[in-house]
């Protein structure tokens, strides 16, 4: 197997909190040099959210910071110090990507914008990722992944009719849409660069991933004037479409009929019900009419059956299921991620044996993974200022002793 895809290319890693740290991971797992800029006077915010190792907080401790840290190396520079600046200087002139996720005109007061980045290495790829971009009337607007949801009426199509939004149940555009066009992004321009010598300026506002994944529903409004509204787990012509009680104590499937060959495999798997013979019930249209009395009608079957083995045999007939997992099921008793090797155990400077997800993708000739658990706070401060700076342990002590590296 060769070389992970990105060995030999340099982050460095201003961002912090959701969809930054998420995109240079990524990075990181496809095995690039991230090195995450952080200072113990304003730490990423995220080092301090639960949930933490066995309940004990600690800037080391936290589940969520670990998971979206993986593969990386942590230095800590005070970058309010003067002397700070010319560190950061010898560190991007030796790097490939600087990467940050501030609101526009942060990273300029560092004297880090991409002007004066672009000035010290022509060939730099600058990664910017605040909410609303560098340019337009609402620039300068500070957010994230919840603020997305709203200003992309993302919030506005969740929830159950006449009632207010339910959400996502994360801040989602942090997670996905956001993190993954960046490194997408990333991935061209060093394509780019490769082939034409040429670096690049990303500027990605964030709520525009993030308005891309409701393409449709923007043309209907756009195009055909329909404005969605929430419409819980209703699909527009998928009968049933939604998710039914089981044995058990809070045990739920899901279960999609997208066809009428669903339809009729799902009715023999649940032993024909008396119900399903009646005319109304026959086609994907008829079915659409009566929504809710089907849902009603579907639960008082489904609730005699345990959910694993719903899923199975209704799998088996090719009608799309699935159990309603807990976070212990999926990490215990998923066969299939179990199979993928999803589950990453690594062990970590202070929380020790620690669980992580592994990428979900695979490549046939390059090798992807977690190279390193989460950082501490500046854990490969002495290292990088040895390896990058050519600095002795009498030089950072005393960067350290000026609160310099701090």
């Amino acid at each position: 197997m060769e070389k992970a895809l990105l060995a030999g290319v340099r982050v460095i890693d201003f961002s912090w909190i959701g969809a930054g740290s998420y995109a240079t991971k990524i990075l990181a797992d496809l095995g690039a040099d991230v090195i995450k800029i952080e200072s113990s006077t304003r730490l990423d915010s995220l080092r301090m959210a639960a949930p933490y190792k066995d309940g004990k907080p600690g800037v080391n401790r936290s589940g969520y910071f670990a998971d979206r840290n993986t593969s990386k190396r942590s230095v800590t520079i005070n970058m309010k110090h003067p002397r700070a600046f010319g560190l950061i200087k010898q560190l991007i002139m030796q790097s490939d990507i600087v990467a940050n996720n501030f609101t526009p005109g942060v990273m300029d007061k560092f004297g880090l914008g991409y002007p004066a980045v672009r000035a010290m290495k022509p060939e730099i790829i600058y990664l910017a990722m605040s909410m609303q971009g560098a340019e337009g009337p609402e620039r300068g607007y500070l957010g994230y992944g919840a603020n997305i949801i709203a200003l992309t009426a993302l919030q506005h199509l969740t929830g159950l009719p006449g009632r207010e939004p339910a959400g996502t149940g994360t801040n989602y555009p942090d997670h996905v849409p956001n993190p993954c066009h960046a490194a997408f992004a990333v991935l061209a321009a060093l394509r780019h660069r490769r082939r034409k010598g040429k670096g690049q300026y990303i500027d990605l506002a964030q709520v525009e991933p993030t308005v891309a994944l409701l393409g449709p529903t923007m043309l209907d409004l756009t195009v055909n004037g329909r404005n969605h509204e929430c419409n819980g787990n209703e699909h527009p012509w998928a009968a049933p479409h939604g998710v039914y009680p089981c044995a058990g104590d809070d045990r739920w499937i899901a279960i999609t009929a997208m066809s009428d060959a669903h339809w009729t495999a799902l009715m023999a798997t649940l032993g024909t019900p008396a119900w399903s013979a009646e005319p109304r019930w026959e086609t994907i249209a008829g079915r659409y009419r009566d929504r809710v009395e089907l849902d009603l009608l579907l639960g008082g079957v489904t609730g005699k059956w345990q959910a694993e083995i719903l899923m199975n045999e209704l799998q088996a007939r090719h009608v799309p299921a699935g159990v309603v997992s807990t976070a212990e099921d999926v990490i215990k008793h998923d066969p299939q991620l179990a199979h993928r090797g999803h589950w990453v155990r690594l062990q970590h400077a202070e929380m020790g044996e620690a669980i992580y997800n592994a990428p979900p993708f695979r490549f046939s000739r390059t090798r992807v993974g977690l190279k390193s658990p989460a950082p501490l706070l500046g854990e490969h401060t002495r290292e990088v200022c040895a390896e990058l700076l050519g600095l002795n342990d009498q030089d950072v002590d005393e960067l350290i002793a000026q609160e310099v590296l701090k």
